[in-house]
């Protein structure tokens, strides 16, 4: 039976659309090495401060809060490239278009000379192209996470893992491997050099948003359906379309979850990987803190690390598949916590690269496993007539912690002077979030209503 099962599971990652979500997940990750990981190592070596690195990072913020314009992007089409890609691919090739022209002028930006002449002048050009590269990575997330529910339809429940899962082995890809890559070359030609790689990556990734289909979707029947109950409540036209297009997608979460669950799935986002975010934030600095140089961090962070997160995730969505997500995210919780402790360790021992491989082995599988968890339950949770905007707001939530409330991250390692107190503390973080995670599983476990009875069944699987 279990080996039916299995064979089965296996069988199902045949479906073509997988691959088109793990293209697309490529292009989701990359932007995180443009001004993450190897913008933080280009920023180390150039000798800013750990809080000044941390301030830099603040720009992640857009990320928390583009479910402010998800609304466009679920109603608006662009002129010309939407008769031609489709609307979630004409949008996808807008945003990285715009990266591309940002990248290139990163690859350009002399930090030394900048320096030498004002450090505000550093600040401003840095944090204009940065800005630049925040905001079209954060609408791209939009439209790529669209994408993805939009290619399977609600009954299509069984797919939902599946996809996450190839999500995420995308998404670290396209974090991984240009970001070994951009390390192992940074000390033979320069950052200036990596970033003009880094451009050719982003022409990459247009080529495979041109090569995915657009996802057949009734996205825009469900609209006009809720239009119409607006006009026939004596709203204008522009009210109507207003109406549908910012408050019916919030509203519709809501009434579908009632006030109170709606409200601790939305904090529960916002907590559960809070501490992940801290340890993610400052791990390229304290890696180089410890002493490690930078191939060795391109060689385990990056390249080991993503091979580890393709075998991990893969039997991480089997498992979710198997036994739910709500116990997926329970031990996806109480590993993040335990595999930020591995962290502590090394901050005691020092630059061991043994223990730095147990360290990359143990945070990739439990980052693997509970994110294939975290993922498809914000599938779980979205809608279908509004799948940018919902799944943007629960992402964005998601994305709250690693992004603004990170970017103190810096702060507080300098203030408690420790690495090993920091890492201790990014473990306790989970607890709220597990706690709250009890409760959310309580209500899905009761009899399901004929609204959530497809979320209730695939979130609390108890399939022999």
């Amino acid at each position: 039976m279990q080996s039916s099962k299995l064979k089965t599971t296996l069988a199902a990652y045949a479906d073509r659309r997988l691959l088109f979500v793990f293209l697309m997940g490529c292009c989701s990750g990359f932007p995180w090495v443009l001004i993450g990981s190897n913008l933080n190592g280009w920023l180390a070596d150039e000798g800013l401060s750990r809080t000044a690195i941390g301030l830099f990072g603040s720009v992640f913020v857009l990320y928390a809060v583009n479910f402010l314009w998800a609304p466009l992007l679920d109603r608006l089409k662009i002129p010309v490239l939407n008769e031609k890609l489709g609307h979630r691919r004409s949008w996808i090739v807008v945003t990285q278009s715009l990266m591309l022209l940002a990248t290139l002028a990163l690859s350009r930006v002399n930090m030394q000379g900048l320096q030498a002449i004002d450090p505000w002048v550093t600040t401003l050009v840095l944090s204009s192209l940065i800005f630049s590269i925040a905001l079209a990575s954060a609408t791209q997330d939009i439209a790529i996470d669209a994408f993805r529910i939009d290619n399977f339809a609600e009954h299509e429940t069984e797919k939902f893992p599946l996809a996450s899962a190839m999500s995420v082995i995308g998404w670290w890809t396209g974090y991984s491997v240009p970001g070994y890559i951009g390390f192992i070359n940074a000390d033979v030609m320069g950052w200036n050099q990596v970033y003009v790689i880094m451009a050719g990556f982003v022409g990459l990734m247009i080529l495979a948003t041109l090569y995915v289909k657009e996802p057949v979707s009734d996205r825009e029947q469900r609209q006009d359906k809720a239009t119409k109950h607006y006009l026939n409540q004596g709203y204008s036209g522009f009210q109507a379309w207003f109406a549908v297009t910012v408050v019916e997608p919030f509203a519709e979460f809501f009434r579908r979850n009632g006030i109170n669950v709606a409200l601790t799935l939305l904090l529960f986002v916002f907590l559960f990987k809070l501490g992940e975010a801290f340890l993610g934030r400052m791990s390229i600095v304290f890696y180089k803190d410890v002493g490690f140089t930078n191939e060795q961090i391109g060689y385990y962070s990056k390249l080991v690390g993503w091979g580890l997160t393709v075998v991990y995730t893969l039997i991480g969505s089997y498992i979710n598949l198997r036994f739910g997500v709500i116990k997926g995210l329970f031990i996806g919780g109480v590993a993040m916590a335990s595999s930020n402790l591995m962290f502590a360790w090394i901050a005691m021992v020092g630059p061991n690269e043994h223990l730095l491989l147990g360290a990359i082995l143990v945070d990739n599988f439990t980052s693997a496993f509970a994110t294939i968890a975290f993922v498809s339950f914000l599938t779980f949770l979205t809608g279908r007539a509004f799948s940018a905007t919902q799944y943007a707001l629960l992402a964005s939530l998601g994305n709250l912690g690693r992004t603004t409330v990170a970017s103190f991250s810096g702060m507080m390692v300098d203030w408690l002077d420790s690495w090993s107190t920091f890492f201790v503390i990014t473990a306790l973080m989970v607890i709220p979030g597990l706690v709250m995670l009890i409760y959310i599983g309580r209500h899905f476990r009761q009899p399901p209503s004929q609204n959530d009875k497809r979320a209730g069944h695939c979130l609390d699987s108890r399939r022999d």
